[in-house]
């Protein structure tokens, strides 16, 4: 048995065929293609724009900006997450603030949230970590009653459901942030999105990939010029995807309810293989809610590196997701002390990811699950 990566994309002849189409075509970039994947991405999530960005990451940073965060503000996130969720917020000039999470499902606490809101709070940004859905209507109600932003992280969660609503339909935020990198649910290599119901948001996201510029006769403050005139009006960024990976996109796009079908395959094999092992606690999944089951992470009542280092010696890919931002030396250096959220130190203390991929083979499956059961026991 071949080392069993914990996460794994999986490219299809089709879709090479769609990217080997759109290479051929007239655009690389700035083409019909982009248009064609946010159209059906927001279609399929259920809210009305989409605007896809060359990352996950440099679509927080927009979602970050068009909402306002300056200097000043404090925007109230997770800490059990990627740094790119607290990073956005710096990149605007604000303070990332850590709400501590629920024990069960590892997302941010809305109790917690309430704790930490102050005169200079401007949004909220709740990630739904390993793609089970945040609590969004109660954190939805703090937001109402403060006069503050939700901007989803969902980048774990394409295709998750809450409420019977999509993770992506912003019935509960202002905006919702995708990922398309290589482990999540579909790729376009590199690539993110924002989804919103508002067409403010959506015109200043399109201006904002594209370094503040607009051509829009109607935005346009010199109309006096000709056709060939644009104007930068805000400082913004080059975060343009190209075609040929929304071509790419499209075609992952129409695969994402049976990739989802065999994340949820695999978890509910480990779930009944692995209860009743005393050592570990497994992940779970609330009533009101399906997962899009990004990751299958564990938490061990004894010796987790012991155990991690084992593991990767019998071939299983296990990772760790994830670290917690604060303890990261560049928040170190910003002022941030540990101690800040003990469920979620208590939780980095435990965790082990364990692969989870469409792709995966029931071999492999077999084969972590053997490997799991020798180690824990």
């Amino acid at each position: 048995m071949k080392y069993i990566p914990y996460a794994k994309q999986w490219i299809l002849d089709d879709d090479v065929d769609i990217v080997a189409d759109s290479l051929r075509s007239d655009y690389l970039t700035q083409g019909s293609k982009v248009l064609e994947f946010e159209n059906k991405t927001a279609r399929y999530c259920g809210t009305k724009y989409a605007v896809a960005m060359s990352s996950g990451t440099a679509a927080l940073h927009a979602a970050a900006f068009v909402a306002g965060i300056k200097h000043g503000d404090e925007v109230i996130t997770s800490p059990i997450t990627f740094v790119a969720s607290a990073n956005c917020v710096l990149y605007c000039g604000g303070k990332p603030v850590f709400a501590d999470i629920e024990e069960d499902t590892i997302n941010i606490d809305p109790n917690e949230i309430t704790k930490k809101i102050t005169t200079k709070t401007k949004a909220i940004i709740p990630v739904h970590f390993a793609g089970h859905p945040c609590d969004l209507e109660e954190i939805h109600d703090i937001a109402k009653k403060h006069n503050l932003i939700i901007i989803e992280d969902a980048c774990h969660a394409l295709g998750a459901e809450y409420n019977d609503s999509k993770i992506g339909a912003c019935k509960y935020s202002d905006m919702t942030v995708l990922s398309f990198h290589a482990v999540k649910h579909i790729t376009t290599g590199e690539g993110g999105m924002i989804l919103t119901n508002n067409e403010n948001y959506y015109k200043r996201l399109l201006m904002f990939r594209t370094h503040g510029i607009t051509r829009d006769p109607n935005k346009i403050i010199n109309s006096d010029e000709g056709d060939w005139y644009y104007e930068m009006q805000f400082l913004g960024f080059n975060y343009r995807i190209t075609d040929f990976q929304c071509a790419l996109g499209i075609s992952q796009l129409k695969k994402l309810g049976q990739f989802i079908e065999r994340r949820r395959e695999i978890v509910k094999k480990y779930n009944e293989e692995f209860d009743g092992l005393e050592d570990i606690i497994l992940p779970v999944e609330k009533q009101d809610v399906k997962s899009s089951w990004h990751l299958y992470y564990i938490r061990v009542k004894r010796d987790r590196k012991a155990i991690f280092k084992k593991l990767r010696e019998e071939g299983i890919g296990v990772n760790v997701h994830y670290i917690p931002v604060y303890y990261q030396p560049y928040y170190k250096n910003l002022g941030y002390k540990d101690h800040l959220c003990p469920k979620a130190e208590d939780y980095y203390d435990r965790t082990i990811t364990l692969p989870l991929y469409p792709k995966m083979t029931d071999n492999a499956v077999d084969k972590v699950i053997e490997i799991m059961r020798k180690v824990v026991a």
